[in-house]
């Protein structure tokens, strides 16, 4: 008798799972389709010999990924258009499992913070241990990224989920954020941990780097996707060439606004946008005459190791240029800590947080546009697996765990 077979059926979502089919009549296809109710995907195999098809093995001979790849049913999820449901695996002619996929791991602790004006989501492992702290900041969608801050507790760190912008009790727009605001959380984290480390992901990448060069207690970084450039704040607009021409500093310092890289408007990118195609918002970024030397993040004051994750294919902003930026002032510095800028040529945007999660959605909605994120989604799975993979074992190697 057939039977499905999940190892394990219930993990965080940063874990993969190992998914077989067993009892099938040999060389006998066998079509697997995963749903979660507002996304599916499905592939079909072939049973070998032995009438098993095992996912960690086999290759599927059509379906929504190719190749062997135990977690492909799952990042080429699509959306469906329904609601939210079950994870449910499903093997014709056999049955169907369903699957737990926590995004708050099993022993870890989640605490609502209000404390010092902040407005961020703590997680802790659930025991009396001190453990190292991480600092977990979002990019230009602003609001909390709570999934992420919570999968890292479940290795072991305490994690402060952090907003700055995008949502209630902090500013609408990310416009002259007080880097003073992020102090006040590297604070609060270090009551509640040992050494602290931050990690952020596109505009939470640069501000990573930001923050590493300005405040001492930070004694790592994890730009993912970010830059080593300050770039122009992001201001209200009913379209984006509002918000591109709407000048304004993205952080302040002492009541300062800090320069930054101004966004460029090139023809190309007006006419997208007047034409209603799906457009790259990295035209809006014009490295070629180089970028203002006031606007550069002095990297190499950060007292710790900085990791530098970039996408090749990165069609929301030149990530691998900008963070080149970063490496290139670590070299010239002779950075006394451990550092790195890895580039995944075929990947897009979206590499970073947890892995495991769908990378199909290539286009996505922003201020009147749709933009263009690059990369193909298998590119950009392999790539964001990869990068938490270094980012996990980087912060404990750093800051211990």
């Amino acid at each position: 008798m057939a039977e499905i077979v999940v190892d394990p059926l219930e993990a965080p979502l940063d874990r993969p799972v190992a998914v077989k089919v067993t009892g099938l009549p040999p060389d006998s296809p066998a079509t697997l389709t995963l749903s979660t109710g507002d996304r599916s995907s499905s592939a079909v195999f072939t049973a070998d010999e032995h009438g098993v098809v095992d996912l960690t093995r086999h290759a599927p001979v059509e379906g929504d990924y190719s190749g062997v790849d135990p977690m492909g049913l799952f990042w080429s999820l699509r959306s469906t258009g329904g609601k939210p449901g079950p994870v449910l695996l499903e093997v014709d002619g056999v049955g169907k499992v369903e699957l737990h996929r926590l995004a708050t791991p099993e022993g870890v602790r989640r605490t609502e913070v209000d404390a010092l004006g902040l407005v961020g989501v703590l997680f802790e492992p659930d025991d009396e241990d001190t453990h190292p702290g991480v600092l977990v900041l979002g990019g230009s969608e602003g609001g909390l990224h709570e999934v992420d801050a919570a999968l890292l507790a479940g290795h072991g760190f305490t994690t402060l989920a952090l907003a700055y912008f995008g949502t209630p009790g902090v500013p609408e727009h990310l416009v002259d954020v007080p880097l003073e605001y992020f102090g006040k959380a590297l604070t609060y984290l270090a009551a509640r941990a040992g050494e602290i480390g931050v990690l952020g992901g596109s505009r939470g990448g640069e501000l990573a780097l930001l923050l590493g060069a300005t405040f001492s207690q930070v004694r790592a970084v994890v730009s993912v996707v970010g830059s080593g450039v300050v770039t122009q704040g992001i201001g209200p607009g009913r379209n984006l060439l509002q918000v591109l021409q709407h000048e304004a500093a993205s952080w302040t310092l002492k009541g300062e606004a800090l320069p930054y890289l101004p966004y460029s408007v090139p023809d190309g990118l007006r006419a997208d946008v007047v034409d209603d195609v799906p457009t790259s918002l990295a035209q809006a970024f014009d490295l070629s005459d180089g970028v203002p030397e006031d606007a550069v993040i002095p990297v190499e004051k950060t007292l710790g190791g900085v990791l530098l994750l970039s996408a090749g294919d990165d069609r929301s902003w030149p990530s691998a240029a900008l963070s080149e930026v970063a490496e290139r002032r670590l070299d010239e510095h002779d950075h006394p800590f451990p550092y790195e800028h890895v580039s995944y040529p075929d990947a897009g945007h979206l590499i970073a947080g947890p892995p495991h999660r769908p990378t199909t959605d290539v286009r996505v909605p922003g201020p009147g546009v749709v933009f263009e994120m690059g990369g193909t989604p298998s590119a950009t799975a392999a790539a964001r697996a990869d990068a938490w993979r270094r980012s996990l074992r980087f912060f404990s190697e750093q800051l211990g765990t």
